[in-house]
């Protein structure tokens, strides 16, 4: 039996958690996510908690018991509290701005990059800090993610975009010696 799967998801005030045909639907003061329930799980709310339950013991259940009962964990905090992804820009010149439906990225190429944000992340900058907010854990990953793919760090001068409390190691450049 998965150890993460046994423990029992808190439903804080405010926040709603029903499930009906397949799937789970999670609803509070930040928004309101949907996800299908994995095969092989089944979902059960009372009072101020929920419990994944496996179906049968089959090989591959008690992953799915884990991954059931972290997606559910991760709707109820999404809709409660949210998420946030902080990313760094260095470089010279590099800048970005914050658009109400993109972010407008000036990232050294010979034309500035606009990257459209996805239904329910917000963004916000603060010097060369770009900090993406939401409530759907999966979105705002993928979205950083993408956003950091958009330059990468290099490692020598250290430059691109990279998260907050990534650490980049750097490398020695070339000494000019024969």
């Amino acid at each position: 039996m998965s150890r993460i799967g046994r423990k029992p998801v808190e439903i804080p005030k405010g926040v709603t958690v029903t499930v009906a045909s397949g799937q789970v639907t999670a609803k509070g003061p930040k928004g309101e996510l949907r996800r299908p329930i994995p095969p092989g799980v089944a979902i059960k709310v009372a009072g101020s908690s929920a419990t994944v339950e496996r179906l049968d013991q089959e090989r591959g259940g008690a992953a799915l018991h884990g991954l059931g009962r972290a997606l559910l964990h991760n709707m109820v905090t999404g809709v409660s509290k949210g998420f946030t992804r902080a990313l760094e820009i260095n470089g010279v010149g590099y800048r970005a701005e914050v658009q109400p439906k993109a972010i407008a990225l000036t990232l050294g190429y010979s034309h500035p990059v606009s990257y459209p944000l996805p239904e329910g992340v917000k963004a916000s900058l603060e010097k060369n800090v770009l900090t993406l907010q939401g409530p759907d854990r999966q979105v705002l990953g993928e979205t950083a993610a993408k956003i950091r793919r958009l330059r990468e760090p290099e490692p020598y001068k250290g430059k691109g975009i990279k998260y907050v409390e990534e650490v980049i190691e750097r490398k020695v450049g070339k000494t000019g010696a024969t």
